[in-house]
C-alpha cells in the first residue's frame, strides 16, 4: 500500500530536479511546442512509446505469451507507467495553467493512461485497462498538423445532430419491425431449432435485418424460412435509409447557410467557399462579411 505513494513522491522529486536542471523555458519548448527541433524529437519519442505500450498489452493478453513472458511484460509495463508518470507531472509544472490542462481532454486521457497500473497494486486487475493509452494517439493530431481535419469532423457531427430526429424516427421503427418480427417468427417456428421465446426470436430478428446472419438460430418450417426472406429482403433496404438522411444532411451543411443569401438575387444554395453569386455572378459578401 505504500508503494503508490512512495513511487509518486519520487516522480515528484525527479520531475522538480528535471525543471531545475535543464529550465522551465527549455521544458516548456520540448513538451509543449511541436515547431522545434527537440519538440519534435520528445513528440515522436512518445508517440513510439505510446504504440509499443499499447502493443505490449495487447501481447500480454495471449495466455501463452504472458506465461512465458511474464516478467518482461510486468518490466515493460511499469517502465512505460513511470514514463508517462513523468511526462505528465512535467507538463503539469510547465504548463502555463495547470488546472485548465488537468481537466480537459488530453490532460484526462494522460491521466488515465498511468492510473491503471497504479490501481493494479491497491485494488488488483487494472492493468487490464491499460489499452486506454491507444487514446494518447490522437497527440498525432497535434504533431503531424492535422487540425484541419476536426472541420470535416465538425461537419459530420453537425449533420449527425441535424438528422437526429430522422435517425430517432427511424430507430424508433426499427425496434418496433424487430418485436413484431420476432413475435411472429416466435409462433410461427413454436421452439424449432433455438426458437424458444419470444426474446430469442427478436435476436434472430436483429440479426437478420441487419444482414449479420450468425446462423446459431434459423427457421425450418417452410412459412418461417418464407419469413426470412421477407426480413432479409427488408433488412437489404433498409440500410439506405440511415445512410440518405446522413447524405442529405451533410449536402446541406456543405451549402451556404440560408441566412446569407446573394445581395442581387436571392439565391441561397451556393458552396460554403463560394466568392460569387452562380446565378447572376454578383460578388458575395459585398460589404467583407466573413
Amino acid at each position: 500500500m505504500l508503494l503508490v505513494p512512495l513511487l509518486l513522491a519520487g516522480l515528484v522529486v525527479l520531475a522538480l530536479a528535471l525543471v531545475g536542471v535543464v529550465g522551465r523555458p527549455w521544458l516548456e519548448r520540448t513538451i509543449l511546442e511541436t515547431d522545434t527541433p527537440s519538440g519534435k524529437a520528445f513528440d515522436a519519442v512518445l508517440m513510439l512509446a505510446i504504440a509499443l505500450s499499447v502493443l505490449a498489452v495487447v501481447l500480454e493478453s495471449d495466455p501463452l505469451l504472458r506465461q512465458n513472458w511474464a516478467g518482461t511484460f510486468l518490466g515493460l509495463e511499469w517502465g512505460f507507467t513511470l514514463l508517462f508518470s513523468l511526462e505528465y507531472l512535467l507538463r503539469l509544472l510547465v504548463v502555463a495553467e495547470p488546472r485548465r490542462y488537468a481537466t480537459s481532454f488530453f490532460g484526462i486521457v494522460d491521466l488515465l493512461a498511468i492510473l491503471p497500473s497504479y490501481l493494479g497494486l491497491l485494488i488488483g486487475g487494472g492493468q487490464l485497462f491499460l489499452v486506454v493509452r491507444v487514446l494518447r494517439l490522437l497527440r498525432v493530431f497535434r504533431v503531424l498538423k492535422l487540425g484541419a481535419f476536426l472541420q470535416e469532423a465538425e461537419l459530420l457531427w453537425g449533420a449527425l445532430v441535424a438528422a437526429r430526429r430522422k435517425i430517432t424516427v427511424f430507430l424508433l421503427a426499427m425496434v418496433t419491425l424487430v418485436i413484431l418480427i420476432g413475435a411472429f417468427m416466435d409462433v410461427i417456428e413454436a421452439g424449432n431449432d433455438g426458437f424458444g421465446s419470444i426474446p430469442v426470436a427478436i435476436y434472430w430478428a436483429c440479426v437478420t435485418i441487419t444482414t449479420v446472419g450468425y446462423g446459431d438460430v434459423a427457421p425450418v418450417t417452410p412459412l418461417g424460412r418464407f419469413m426470412a426472406s421477407v426480413v432479409m429482403l427488408i433488412g437489404y433496404s433498409i440500410i439506405a435509409v440511415p445512410t440518405g438522411i446522413l447524405s442529405a444532411e451533410i449536402g446541406l451543411k456543405v451549402l451556404r447557410p440560408a441566412g446569407r443569401p446573394c445581395p442581387a438575387c436571392g439565391l441561397g444554395d451556393h458552396q460554403a467557399d463560394a466568392r460569387h453569386c452562380r446565378h447572376c455572378g454578383a460578388a458575395l459578401d459585398p460589404e467583407g462579411e466573413p
